[in-house]
C-alpha cells in the first residue's frame, strides 16, 4: 500500500473517530438541557336517568388528553406548558407556568378556568361531583372572576408567606371569555362594556399551628364594567380527620356580567364526605342559590348523595340528586347518575 493510500485511510478513521465524539458531545449537551414532554388523559362515561326530563340520550361519554411540557431555565427558574383538549379533541385551553426561584409561581393562562376566584367557587368535601353538577340541569351560579379566560396569576407560598398560607393573584385585561392567537390584535379596553379584572384568593391550612387539619379560604374580585361593577366573593372552611372531611362555604355574585336584570346570587354549601378505605368514599352535600331579582327573589336547592369506587385508573360512581327550582325557575327534578371514569 503506498503511503498516500495509508494517510487517506488515517483521515479518514480520525474523521469518523472526530464525528462520533462531536456527536456524541451535540447528544450529551442536548439530553442535558432538553426539558421533558409527557401525555395524560382519560375518558368518562355515564349514564342518567333523571324524573320529568324525557328528552335526550340518557348515555353520555367525554374524553379529555392534556400535553405537559417542563424545562429549566439557566437561573434555576423552571417553566411548564400544558395543553388540554376535550371531546373528540377540541382544543379548550393552555397555561404556561414560570417557577421563579424565592418569587413563587406566575401562571399565564387561556381559555380555562382554576385560577384567580374560580379556585374557590365549589370547595366542598365530594366523592364525586358538585351537588349541582349531576345531570339534573340546575345550572346553578357560583363566583366569576378574572380566571377563566385569558389571564395572568402570581401564586405565593413557602418561604415566602407563614407555613400553610397561599396566596394567589389574578389580574385579566379584559375577562370577558375570549382568547387570542399570538401576536393577535385587540382594541381599546376602555372602549368595552368590560375592563379590566382583578382577584385575590387566600388558602390557609393549619392556621398558625393551631388547628391541624383545618383550611379556612377567602377570595374577592372586581371586574370593570360600564355601569356597575362586577364583584364576587366567596369564604369558607374545611376540617379533616381521619377518613372524614366536612366543609361550609358562602359565596356572592353582584351585577352579573351577562347583561340580566339580577342583582346578585347568593349561595350556601355544604358537604360532609368520608373514605371508607382507600378504594372506597361517600359523600352527601347541599346548595342554595338566591336569585335576587328586580322582582321576586327565587330559591335554587340541589341535594346530593354519592359513592364511588376506584379500581386502578378506572372508578365507578353513582350520584343520587335532587334539584328544586332548576334554572332559577320552577321546575323540580331528581335523578340518578352513573359514571366510569379511566385514566391514563
Amino acid at each position: 500500500m503506498n503511503k498516500y493510500k495509508t494517510k487517506e485511510l488515517t483521515m479518514n478513521k480520525l474523521t469518523k473517530i472526530g464525528t462520533s465524539a462531536l456527536c456524541g458531545s451535540l447528544a450529551a449537551i442536548a439530553s442535558a438541557n432538553a426539558g421533558s414532554l409527557s401525555v395524560s388523559g382519560g375518558a368518562d362515561l355515564s349514564y342518567s336517568s333523571v324524573e320529568k326530563i324525557v328528552t335526550g340520550n340518557p348515555i353520555g361519554m367525554g374524553s379529555n388528553m392534556t400535553f405537559t411540557g417542563t424545562g429549566e431555565l439557566d437561573n434555576g427558574t423552571a417553566f411548564t406548558l400544558s395543553i388540554a383538549h376535550t371531546n373528540q379533541a377540541a382544543y379548550s385551553s393552555g397555561n404556561v407556568t414560570l417557577d421563579m426561584p424565592s418569587l413563587g409561581s406566575l401562571i399565564i393562562t387561556q381559555g380555562g378556568s382554576g385560577t384567580g376566584i374560580d379556585r374557590i367557587d365549589d370547595m366542598m368535601p365530594t366523592a364525586w361531583e358538585e351537588s349541582y353538577d349531576t345531570g339534573t340541569g340546575a345550572n346553578l351560579r357560583s363566583v366569576a372572576g378574572a380566571g377563566g379566560s385569558t389571564d395572568i396569576e402570581w401564586a405565593l407560598s413557602g418561604d415566602l408567606l407563614p407555613e400553610g398560607l397561599a396566596t394567589y393573584i389574578s389580574w385579566s385585561p379584559h375577562p370577558d371569555g375570549s382568547a387570542n392567537s399570538d401576536k393577535g390584535s385587540s382594541g381599546d379596553v376602555t372602549s368595552n362594556v368590560i375592563g379590566h379584572g382583578w382577584d385575590i384568593v387566600l388558602d390557609y391550612a393549619n392556621p398558625l399551628g393551631m388547628v391541624e387539619g383545618l383550611t379556612l379560604f377567602g377570595g374577592y374580585s372586581l371586574i370593570e364594567t360600564i355601569g356597575s361593577d362586577h364583584k364576587s366573593n366567596g369564604w369558607g372552611a374545611k376540617y379533616a380527620v381521619g377518613g372524614l372531611t366536612v366543609g361550609y362555604q358562602e359565596t356572592t355574585e353582584e351585577n352579573p356580567k351577562d347583561g340580566s336584570n339580577v342583582n346578585s346570587y347568593d349561595n350556601q354549601a355544604y358537604g360532609v364526605s368520608f373514605n371508607i378505605n382507600d378504594n372506597l368514599s361517600v359523600s352527601y352535600g347541599a346548595h342554595k342559590s338566591t336569585q335576587d331579582n328586580v322582582g321576586a327573589d327565587v330559591d335554587l336547592e340541589t341535594k346530593s348523595a354519592q359513592i364511588a369506587y376506584t379500581l386502578g385508573g378506572a372508578a365507578i360512581k353513582i350520584a343520587e340528586s335532587d334539584v328544586e327550582n332548576a334554572t332559577y325557575g320552577t321546575s323540580d327534578y331528581n335523578g340518578t347518575l352513573i359514571g366510569v371514569t379511566l385514566a391514563f
